[in-house]
This record gives C-alpha cells, structure tokens and sequence, in this order.
C-alpha cells in the first residue's frame, strides 16, 4: 500500500500488532466489544431512518452498499454484512485485514476487506450509499485528504456516520486515565488527547470537505443501563453527514 497522505504509520503497526486479539471480547479491545451493540443499534436507526427502510426486515440494509473505514479486524464490518448491505471495508493496517477476512470467512460473510488508504480507494471511483468510520478520524495524518476522500466515496443521497471521542477533562478522564491506565480496557497509547475533535471541530472539517453535518449524539456510560445514546458528548459522540445537494 503507498503512503498516503491520511495515514500515520505509526497509528497503523500500533493497532496491526492487536490483530490477533481484536475478536477476544475480554481482551485488548474489550472497550470496543462493550460499545459495538450500541454502535450497531444506532447506525441502524440512522440509516433506516435516512434511507426510508423497513426496520421489520431481518435484512434492512439490503440493497444498500456499505464501506467502514478503519475497520480493525471487522466488529462494525459484520454487523452491517448481516444487516444485508454489500459491504467492503478498509484498514490501514495489514493484519487487521488478514485477521478481518479469516475471521468473516469463519462466520460464512462475503466482505470485501482491502488494505488501502480512503484516498487511493476514492481514486478507483467506488462510491458507497452508506460509510461508517469509528473511533479513527482521531488517528489520521492529512485530516483534509481524508475528508476530502471520505465526501468523494459517498454516493448522492448517502450517509456517513463517524464516532470519536470529544476533546473535554471528562474523555481524557475516562478515556486516557481510566481506560488506558486504571481498567486497561483500552491499550495504553492508543490515543492522543490532543487530536481529539469537538464536535464543533469535526462539523468544521466535514463542512470543509463538502459534506452537511448533522447534530452529535453523545455515547455514554450510565449505571444499569450500560451504553446508551443520549445528549451527553463530554466522552464520545456520533456526528452523520451528507452530501452537499
């Protein structure tokens, strides 16, 4: 894979060396396994409710071509596989990819896995109706390369949902201290404070690359109830985006 422009190296070999643990729900990606069925739940609400879709099907997103971006080893991949879209996914990482394809194979899903940066993938021409990217755009390199090719990837009339944590005392609470160094639920070093995005500052650079931002919807954490979507942001939130008619 060349060297494009979004791409932090040293982001990809850190979470290419978690590969082969990524599918292991108590191990160096607990945190992600914990917060995927919330993810999944909203996504599919999101897009039920952009593309008009019968929330009754056992396969909503039929018909539908889906691309997740930063997919790891595949844990929002396969879900919207089941869902019933056509669904590709793209990591920067290798071992990601070669630990995506073997586990979706095992689970009987056709999932079009690449190890491609989003630029190179948008100069092949392939559009998606629906994007999903989470939990990276914290991790990119040429953030204005990557939106932009994220825009140039959505079909008219699509739909691309991120998820990023906000950059406030609360996420670096709960986030850096809590989750990377007293519950280890998260590898330690896998975030950089500082390049987190407000929500204000990711609608900033989604408007930039020529995409509508909607409102956030906060992801957080809440005694006997777990994760759950609400009006809180001060940790992590869910930021969609349109194509500019």
């Amino acid at each position: 894979m060349s060297q494009a422009a979004s791409i932090n190296p040293d982001e990809a070999a850190f979470f290419g060396k978690l590969a082969a643990d990524w599918w292991n729900p108590k191990g160096t990606s607990a945190m992600l396994h914990r917060i995927t069925p919330t993810r999944v739940a909203h996504i599919r609400g999101e897009a039920l409710a952009h593309f008009g879709l019968d929330g009754r099907s056992r396969r909503p997103l039929a018909g539908l071509s889906a691309l997740d971006v930063g997919c790891g080893a595949g844990l929002m991949a396969e879900p919207l596989a089941r869902m019933g879209a056509a669904t590709s996914a793209i990591d920067a990482a290798p071992e990601n990819i070669a630990a995506a394809r073997v586990h979706a194979q095992g689970q009987g899903l056709a999932i079009d896995y690449q190890c491609i940066a989003v630029e190179d993938l948008a100069a092949t021409g392939a559009r998606f109706d629906l994007i999903t990217c989470l939990e990276v755009v914290e991790h990119v390199a040429g953030r204005d390369a990557f939106f932009a090719a994220i825009a140039q990837l959505l079909k008219p009339g699509g739909l691309a949902v991120f998820s990023t944590p906000n950059r406030t005392p609360a996420s670096w609470a709960v986030v850096i201290a809590g989750a990377e160094y007293i519950t280890r639920s998260i590898p330690r070093g896998a975030h950089d404070w500082n390049r987190f995005f407000t929500p204000a500052e990711l609608a900033e650079a989604l408007t930039h690359a020529g995409l509508v931002p909607g409102e956030p919807a906060g992801l957080s954490w809440r005694p006997g109830a777990g994760f759950v979507i609400g009006s809180d942001v001060s940790v992590n939130y869910f930021l969609t985006a349109t194509p500019q008619a």
